[in-house]
């Protein structure tokens, strides 16, 4: 009984010591294979942080590309063809003509998100030279630069701040195939000069433009529209001084007011006399739904005998012009112009202009006009015009 017992004990003895090298050995087999999987996971953690980085790799370059393949040199333009066809009543004369009066291309670089380069080169009444009716003009030749969200700096040649056509002159984005009298003798339109501007963004929708430029150079006629130097060569020995408000934080109105100051209008030309001049002008544009209606009023004041003996002491003039835009295509007009040129004279010299027309866009960029032309007070003519315009 004994030898049995002893001979189970041994056997146990002999199956736990097996059993325990058996756990040992399944114990080690087990801590390798953890630590194989733990260098497999170390292996597929490293491919993975290469797989990450070529790919934020490859999107640099894809986005690089894209920015590279987005030129940042910009062509545009505009342009538009007119047919006048307006009798002058007092002499029985009519005066018939078609002419490509506008070919402008606009050219722009961007160098940064802050500073650009923007021009405009026109050419006017299709062709220039001698003894011909056009001219090639560079209407606009500037830097741009965003110093932060307020200030907006330029230096170079552009459009002086003051009216509504003067810097927004593009065919389909006014009614009538010409454009408005008072803004084209009075302030005059378009209108370029030379020199630093800079704009201020005071608050939503209320900013403020100041500029020192060339200025006008009259002669003895004391013409503003015909003392405009398009800075060729420009005379500089007086500069003006521009100021302007715009207001638009009311969704549809438009307010702006402009005023300059020239210290002398005849850049001391030999022969006329030393002429100070101020320029005002202020309009409002108001829209709702598809009515929109403009309102103007400009006047120059020239301090000088001479011009006070001709009666240009005093140039001022106003429009209004209602509107209505029954869709995207079609749009009715009616403005009604008076200007004079010769204010100052005791005699009524003012003229007055009414037009009534029709604008049809084919585009939002491309448009066909007409209207009918009374032109009445000192003059007596009418008529009617054509015309095709288009922008891009």
């Amino acid at each position: 009984m004994m030898m049995k017992k002893t001979l189970l004990a041994t056997a146990l003895v002999s199956l736990f010591a097996t059993q325990g090298a058996y756990a040992a050995d399944e114990t080690a087999e087990l801590r390798k294979i953890i630590e194989q999987q733990q260098k497999v996971l170390q292996d597929l953690e490293k491919r993975l942080d290469e797989t990450e980085k070529r790919v934020e790799k490859t999107a640099d370059v894809v986005e690089e590309s894209a920015s590279e393949s987005k030129s940042a040199t910009t062509i545009g333009g505009y342009g538009e063809l007119h047919y006048n066809n307006i009798t002058d009543n007092k002499s029985g004369k009519d005066k018939k003509a078609i002419d490509f009066h506008r070919f402008v291309l606009f050219f722009g670089h961007e160098f940064t998100e802050s500073t650009r380069f923007f021009s405009e080169v026109e050419i006017e009444h299709a062709l220039s030279g001698d003894d011909k009716p056009g001219e090639v003009e560079l209407e606009q030749a500037y830097i741009e630069h965003d110093f932060n969200d307020m200030f907006v700096g330029k230096a170079g040649l552009f459009l002086m701040p003051v009216g509504i056509i003067n810097e927004t002159h593009e065919p389909p984005a006014f009614y009538g195939v010409e454009r408005n009298p008072v803004e084209k003798n009075i302030i005059p339109a378009t209108w370029w000069e030379a020199g630093a501007a800079l704009n201020l963004k005071a608050a939503p929708g209320l900013a403020f433009d100041g500029a020192i430029t060339s200025g006008l150079k009259v002669d003895e006629t004391y013409s503003i529209r015909g003392g405009r130097q398009k800075v060729a060569k420009a005379d500089a020995s007086d500069l003006a001084y521009t100021a302007r408000v715009k207001y638009t934080a009311v969704p549809g109105l438009e307010l702006a007011a402009t005023a300059q100051y020239q210290a002398d209008l005849t850049q001391s030309a030999a022969g006329v006399e030393t002429a100070s001049a101020t320029l005002l002008s202020a309009h409002a544009i108001y829209s709702i739904q598809g009515f929109t209606v403009k309102a103007l009023y400009a006047q120059w004041d020239i301090d000088g005998k001479e011009a006070e003996l001709l009666g240009r002491d005093e140039q001022n003039g106003w429009y209004i012009e209602p509107s209505y835009k029954f869709n995207q295509s079609f749009g009715l007009f009616a403005r009604y112009n008076e200007y004079d040129n010769n204010a100052g004279n005791s005699d009524d010299t003012k003229i007055e202009q009414t037009n009534v027309g029709i604008n049809y866009w084919l585009h939002e960029n491309v448009v066909f006009k007409a209207d009918y032309e009374k032109v009445g007070g000192a003059k007596d003519a009418d008529g009617f015009n054509l015309g095709v315009g288009y922008q891009f």
